[in-house]
């Protein structure tokens, strides 16, 4: 299979990028963690993967629960993490739309904010259900648009700052597209074939050291870091005080960033 160019560029993004994530936004995207477990019934004795594990968060959490986890990622220095955070989880590279597991092995398959950086998140989600057993389930999340608060945060100070986005920023295509919201979410996974398909949106305020929350674009992550390294250093340094300036009104009484922010969930028994 030819890998698509977006997925290339979102490999090359997060490449040695783990200590740097586990500082900024780690925490934040482990929120959903307990919930997406939930929702594909991840307990004592299943046996489940999950996919694009990072730092192995939801893998750890997985085998607190009892279960048998297999942990895969395509970025190395991830994989070294989750071999710290989720030592009893069997450790592979691999990566949506290849894994290279033999079919319905897995109780459940989970993918915490993969879908995010899949340049074909169709295939994507059609390989989580090849490798489950039919009758088990697969759970996934993703960031949802309109953005809430806290992604959009770092568009406003990106703007404010003056910075010019680049014509050639990668893209998903718009034929493998689909609209990130819990309808479009569902019919994504409704068309796998999926059954009993549920999504719901999960809020809450996410707090954070400002310099931690910083870090990740200052050191690449996201699209804002990938925006950062494309501009002079005269923008640069506005953007950082238009981050200080724009975030001073999420700030509470001990000078900690809250973020209102939102995931989407949702999940499918294989039919």
């Amino acid at each position: 299979m030819i890998i698509d160019g977006f997925d290339v560029h979102e490999r090359s993004r997060w490449a040695g990028r783990a200590t740097a994530y586990e500082r900024s936004f780690a925490a934040l995207c482990a929120y959903p963690a307990e919930a997406l477990l939930d929702a594909a019934a991840v307990r004592a004795g299943r046996r489940v993967i999950d996919v694009g594990t990072g730092p192995g968060t939801v893998a750890a959490r997985a085998l607190g629960r009892g279960a048998e986890v297999v942990a895969v990622d395509a970025e190395p220095t991830m994989l070294d993490a989750a071999r710290r955070h989720a030592p009893g989880a069997e450790i592979s590279e691999a990566t949506l739309p290849m894994l290279p597991f033999p079919p319905g092995g897995f109780d459940a398959a989970v993918a915490n904010f993969v879908l995010n950086h899949v340049g074909d998140p169709a295939a994507g989600v059609a390989e989580l259900c090849r490798v489950v057993r039919p009758g088990g389930r697969v759970a996934v999340t993703i960031w949802p648009y309109p953005q809430p608060p806290l992604q959009r945060l770092w568009g406003e100070i990106f703007t404010a700052a003056g910075g010019e986005a680049p014509v050639d920023l990668p893209r998903v295509a718009t034929e493998r597209n689909f609209p990130r919201t819990e309808e479009g979410l569902a019919g994504l996974l409704a068309a796998a074939g999926l059954a009993d398909v549920r999504c719901a949106t999960l809020a809450w305020a996410h707090r954070a050291d400002p310099e931690d929350w910083w870090a990740g674009p200052a050191n690449g992550i996201g699209m804002l870091g990938l925006l950062m390294e494309r501009q002079p250093a005269a923008v640069r340094d506005r953007i950082r005080e238009e981050y200080d300036r724009l975030g001073a009104r999420y700030r509470d009484a001990a000078g900690m960033l809250v973020l209102p922010t939102a995931a989407l969930l949702a999940s499918g028994r294989v039919a």
